[in-house]
């Protein structure tokens, strides 16, 4: 480790190597799950070379890591608890089944002509601010060097022509 901490590469990734098999009697001391074992390892893993300047190099290196490696596994246990406690675990709550009655009052999209209809009612501000951002895809600060309209003003003329839009297509 003091020559991983000196910037020796091949130091490091040895070091790192050959304490993988310790880590994970570590974690798996205080983690039973085997799925979580391997999670934790790379938590570790990641603090070690997060944390790898605060080793001293006159004291142990395995007390050093079983510390970390002890924390980070009691900090998976304490998120799989809260997890736990606050959410049901269900195999079948994301399965579907086939329904006729569903999607049936599924919102239909609005026809081309019927939107452009509906753009080209709009108050002259608002349907600016749709052709430039909403059409043609320019961003704000595009936008308002092209029409000359503030950035604040195209954000609101916007916002008012697709609350209206919305309105009169789905009569919401």
């Amino acid at each position: 480790m003091a020559a991983a901490q000196d910037g020796d590469r091949r130091a490091y990734e040895t070091l790192l190597r050959q304490t993988l098999p310790y880590i994970r009697t570590v974690v798996r001391g205080l983690n039973a799950t085997p799925d979580r074992v391997e999670e934790v390892v790379q938590e570790v893993l990641l603090t070690v070379h997060r944390v790898r300047h605060t080793y001293d190099p006159a004291r142990p290196f395995r007390p050093w890591l079983a510390a970390i490696a002890r924390r980070r596994a009691i900090d998976a246990l304490r998120r799989r608890r809260r997890t736990e406690t606050h959410e049901i675990f269900d195999e079948a709550a994301y399965e579907t089944f086939a329904d006729p009655e569903a999607n049936r009052h599924q919102e239909r999209p609005a026809s081309a002509a019927g939107l452009s209809a509906a753009v080209a009612d709009l108050p002259a501000q608002q349907r600016e601010a749709v052709r430039l951002l909403k059409l043609r895809g320019l961003s704000l600060a595009e936008a308002s060097a092209e029409s000359g309209t503030s950035i604040a003003a195209l954000k609101v003329n916007v916002h008012r022509a697709i609350k209206t839009l919305r309105k009169r297509l789905t009569g919401d």
